[in-house]
C-alpha cells in the first residue's frame, strides 16, 4: 500500500497516475511544488508538454521495466520580468499493483531536484562536485524498481514503509521495531562488517550503498535472503537527518550471478584427469561463498576393504577453509565413516544436519569429526554425494563455522550443482584407475624379490613418477641360471599405458626364458634372440634392455659379461675408488625392435670383494632442464657420497632416488654387491 503520510514527511516529490494516460490521481505537497502545473485530474500527455519533459512521459510508458531514471528540466514561476526558472530533477516510475492503489494500471511517480539555483541550460553545465556526487546517488537510487521504498531515522532507530510493506519483501523481511534494534541487526553476520563499512561511507558522501546482502527472514532467527538495498542519506546543514532507499528481492539475480562465477572457476580443471587438482579448485571455488568449510573425501567400497568387514572407508582428498576456522586434525590414510556418511552414500541424496555453535550430535558422524566441528564452533554440516554411474563414489562434507548460521537452500543447491560438475573428470579418473589397476597387477608381478645369492647381495626398487601415471614399462629380472651364474637384466618399454605394461610382460618373460635356456650363449646372442622373437609377436615400437651374466670366479671375485640394446650404461660403485659409468664396456647398441638382425656385442670385465653393479631406467637420469650427461655425473656423484659398508644395498637404492615429485619418469633399479663372506669359492 502507498503510505502518502509516510511520503509526505519524506524529502521526495512523490505522486500516483492510473491508467493509459497516466491521469494525476493524488499527489504530495512537494510534488505539487515541483510541478504545479500539473493538476489532479489531468493527463501527462497534456500537462507534460514540451521537449524537457518528454522523458518524463516515456518514463511512464515504461514503468517497471529495469530502465535509468531520467533527468528532466522542470520549469519554475518567476518573477515578472524575470528568467524562465528550472530545476533538474531525478525521476522514478515504479508500477504499483492495484490492489494497492486502488486503480488499474498505476504508477508511483517520485521526483528529487538536484539543483535550482542556475536556469536554462546552465543549470547542466555548471553542477558543482559535491552536486554530481549527489546526482549520481539519486539517479542510482530511483533507477531502481523496488518492492519496497522506506525510510530511516538519522540514528537508525526506526523505520518506516512509503510503498509496500517490508513483511511481504522476499517472503518476510525481518523488520526490526522498538529501541536498541537496527538494520544491521538483520544483516547475516558474514556480510556483516562489509555492510556497515558501506553505510559508513555512505554517511560521509564517499559513495552511493548499493548492495547485495543476506537479510534475517521474519520469525526465523537462522533464516536470511539475499536482498539488494539501494539508500542515501538525506542532508540537512551537512547532517543526516534521515535515511531514504529501497529493498528488492535479490534471491535469483544472485544465485544466477553466483552460479556462472563459481562454473567458471572450476570449469579450467573439470577436463582434467588429476582428481586431486580438480577437487582442490573445486573447494577452493565454494569457500567461503558457500561455506566456510569443504573436505572432500574419496571412498573405498567393502569389496576393496579388508576381508569380512562391513565397514566403509575413505581417504581425504581435499580441503578448504574459511579465515580465522580451525584446520582439520590429521587423519588415517584410510578412516571408517559414520552413520550420516553411510546413510548419505546409500540413499545418494545429499543429508545435513544443525545444531548450536560447537555442539555437534554425537554417533552420527566420526570421532575426528566431532571433535573437530567442537573447535570450530561449527553450527551445520551438509553431506552431499558425488554420484558416478548410480553409485556414490566421493563424498563432500561442508561446514558453517565460526557461529555462522547454515547454509540456505539456495546456497546448498549451488554447492550441489558445481559437485555435479566435476562428476565427468570424477567418472574418467576412476576408469583410468581400474585400468592402472590392472596394468600395475601385470607390472608388479614381474618385478620380482631378488633371491638370495651366495658370495653376493642383490637389492630392487621401482619407483613410478607419479600416483596418477604409475603405469609404465619398466621392468627388472634376476635370475640363477642352471650352471649356477646369475642372470640380471632391465629395460624399458616406450610407453605409460596399459600397451606399454603389456608388452613389457612379454619382454620380461620371453628374456627369462631365453636366459635360462642359453647354455653356453653370451648375452648378445640372448639379445639378438629375443630381438628376433619380439618383432614377430610383439606390438611395441621400442624396447631398451641390458642383459648381464655375473659368474663367481677365484679370488672373490665375479666376471659379469653384458651386452647393452640402447640402454644407459651400468653404474660400477668400487669398494676402493670413485664410481664410473661403464660406457666403454657397455656400448650400447641398437634397441630392439629397431632393426631385425641387428649386431649385438659384450664387454667383460671383474667385480671385486665389495665392488656394486648398478642397472637402472633413464627415469634415475632424467631431469627437466639438464643434460642426460650431467645428471648420470650427478648420480656417480651421490653414489660415492652415499657408499659405506655399514649401508645396506637396499637403503644405498633408496638413497639414490630423486625427492619426491622430481622424478618425470618411472625408476626400476637393481644392483648386485660382491661379498666375499657370501662367496661359494676359496
Amino acid at each position: 500500500m502507498v503510505d502518502f503520510e509516510g511520503l509526505e514527511q519524506a524529502d521526495v516529490a512523490a505522486a500516483l497516475v492510473t491508467g493509459p494516460t497516466h491521469r494525476l490521481t493524488r499527489r504530495t505537497t512537494r510534488f505539487r511544488d515541483l510541478i504545479p502545473f500539473w493538476r489532479p485530474g489531468q493527463e501527462a500527455g497534456i500537462a507534460l508538454a514540451g521537449p524537457d519533459l518528454r522523458p518524463l512521459l516515456r518514463a511512464l510508458d515504461l514503468a517497471g521495466s529495469d530502465r535509468p531514471a531520467p533527468l528532466i528540466t522542470v520549469p519554475q514561476p518567476t518573477s515578472p520580468g524575470g528568467p524562465p526558472g528550472q530545476v533538474l530533477c531525478a525521476v522514478s516510475c515504479t508500477a504499483v499493483d492495484p490492489a494497492e492503489s486502488d486503480g488499474a494500471g498505476s504508477v508511483l511517480l517520485l521526483a528529487t531536484p538536484v539543483r535550482s539555483e542556475l536556469s536554462g541550460a546552465a543549470a547542466r553545465q555548471h553542477v558543482t562536485a559535491d552536486r554530481a556526487e549527489d546526482l549520481a546517488r539519486y539517479e542510482a537510487l530511483l533507477s531502481a524498481v523496488p518492492q519496497v521504498v522506506w525510510r530511516m531515522t538519522a540514528d537508525q532507530g526506526e523505520t518506516y514503509t512509503l510503498v509496500g510493506r517490508l513483511g511481504e519483501t522476499g517472503g518476510g523481511l525481518w523488520n526490526p521495531a522498538g529501541p536498541g534494534f537496527s538494520w544491521m541487526d538483520a544483516v547475516h553476520p558474514k556480510d556483516h562488517d562489509a555492510f556497515a563499512e558501506q553505510w559508513e561511507a555512505t554517511a560521509r558522501g564517499d559513495a552511493l550503498l548499493d548492495a547485495v546482502v543476506r537479510i534475517r527472514q521474519e520469525g526465523d532467527p537462522v533464516r536470511y535472503r539475499h536482498m539488494r538495498i539501494v539508500t542515501v542519506p538525506v542532508l540537512r546543514d551537512g547532517a543526516v537527518a534521515e535515511w531514504i532507499g529501497t529493498v528488492a528481492d535479490a534471491e535469483d539475480q544472485w544465485r544466477v550471478r553466483t552460479r556462472d562465477r563459481l562454473l567458471e572457476r572450476v570449469s579450467a580443471v573439470s577436463s582434467s584427469d588429476n582428481l586431486p587438482r580438480v577437487f582442490a579448485t573445486t573447494a577452493a571455488a565454494v569457500v567461503p561463498d558457500l561455506t566456510d568449510a569443504l573436505a572432500i573425501f574419496q571412498l573405498r567400497y567393502p569389496d576393496e576393504a579388508d576381508a569380512g568387514t562391513t565397514a566403509l572407508y575413505a581417504t581425504r582428498v581435499r580441503t578448504a577453509l574459511a579465515k580465522g576456522v580451525a584446520p582439520l586434525g590429521p587423519i588415517d590414510d584410510d578412516f571408517a565413516l559414520g552413520a550420516l556418511s553411510r546413510e548419505t552414500i546409500d540413499r545418494r541424496r545429499t543429508q545435513m544436519i544443525t545444531f548450536p555453535p560447537g555442539r555437534p550430535p554425537e554417533g552420527l558422524v566420526s570421532d575426528a569429526s566431532v571433535a573437530w566441528m567442537e573447535r570450530a564452533q561449527a553450527t551445520s554440516i551438509a553431506l552431499i554425494p558425488i554420484v558416478i554411474d548410480g553409485r556414490t563414489a566421493a563424498l563432500a562434507a561442508a561446514s558453517s563455522c565460526l557461529g555462522n548460521p547454515p547454509p540456505a537452500e539456495v546456497e546448498l543447491g549451488l554447492l550441489e550443482e558445481v559437485l555435479r560438475s566435476v562428476e565427468e573428470p570424477l567418472r574418467r579418473t576412476l576408469e583410468l584407475r581400474s585400468l592402472r589397476n590392472t596394468a600395475l597387477t601385470l607390472q608388479r608381478s614381474f618385478l620380482i624379490t631378488p633371491p638370495q645369492i651366495r658370495g653376493g647381495e642383490l637389492a630392487a626398487v621401482y619407483h613410478p613418477a607419479s600416483t596418477t601415471a604409475e603405469i609404465g614399462g619398466d621392468w627388472y629380472d634376476a635370475t640363477v641360471l642352471p650352471d649356477g651364474a646369475l642372470a640380471l637384466s632391465i629395460g624399458d618399454v616406450a610407453g605409460h599405458d596399459l600397451q606399454a605394461a603389456t608388452e613389457m610382460t612379454k619382454a620380461s618373460s620371453m628374456l627369462r626364458a631365453l636366459a635360462y635356456t642359453a647354455d653356453t650363449d653370451g648375452p648378445a646372442h640372448t639379445l639378438s634372440r629375443l630381438d628376433q622373437v619380439t618383432h614377430g609377436v610383439s606390438t611395441a615400437a621400442l624396447i631398451t634392455a641390458m642383459h648381464a651374466v655375473l659368474r663367481p670366479t677365484t679370488g672373490h671375485r665375479w666376471q659379469v659379461t653384458l651386452s647393452n640394446a640402447g640402454h644407459p650404461p651400468p653404474l660400477l660403485i668400487p669398494a676402493n675408488g670413485h664410481p664410473r659409468h661403464l660406457n666403454d664396456t657397455a656400448t650400447p647398441d641398437l634397441p630392439l625392435c629397431v632393426t631385425p638382425g641387428a649386431a649385438r656385442h659384450e664387454g667383460q670385465f671383474d667385480l671385486h670383494d665389495g665392488d656394486t653393479l648398478l642397472l637402472y631406467t633413464d627415469g634415475l637420469v632424467e631431469r627437466r632442464g639438464t643434460d642426460i650427461s650431467e645428471s648420470m655425473a650427478q648420480l656417480a656423484h651421490r653414489a660415492a657420497a652415499l657408499k659405506s659398508p655399514d649401508r645396506s644395498l637396499s637403503a644405498l637404492l633408496k638413497d639414490l632416488l630423486p625427492p619426491a615429485g622430481e622424478a618425470i619418469d618411472d625408476i626400476a633399479v637393481i644392483a648386485f654387491r660382491a661379498d666375499r663372506t657370501r662367496h661359494p669359492m676359496a
